[in-house]
């Protein structure tokens, strides 16, 4: 019973905002109230959303650089394995002979 009630005061808290901010809208003075608050969220999720880009360019270059380095590391074990091989099997044919 009580997350219902909690879900009832939610919807009456929503419905009395969009009455209050329609009520402030009707009034000059509040509709550039409104206006200043809506700039101002803009101006906020404008940043956040520049951040956020940012950040996961970074994290993108950071990647491809593990990713880069991954590969290289790769390489040259397989290389070294390669090595290793070719130095056995001279061994061994050393040692047949």
């Amino acid at each position: 019973m009580e997350p219902m009630k909690n879900v009832v005061w939610f919807v009456l808290g929503l419905a009395g905002g969009f009455v209050a901010a329609h009520l402030v809208n009707k009034d000059p003075r509040g509709h550039e109230v409104l206006a200043e608050v809506d700039a101002r969220i803009t101006e906020f999720t404008d940043r956040i959303g520049e951040a956020y880009r940012a950040q996961e360019a970074k994290i993108d270059g950071i990647a491809a650089d593990v990713k880069d380095a991954a590969a290289g590391a790769f390489d040259a074990a397989k290389d070294a394995a390669a090595d290793a091989v070719e130095a056995a099997k001279d061994t061994a044919a050393k040692l047949a002979d």
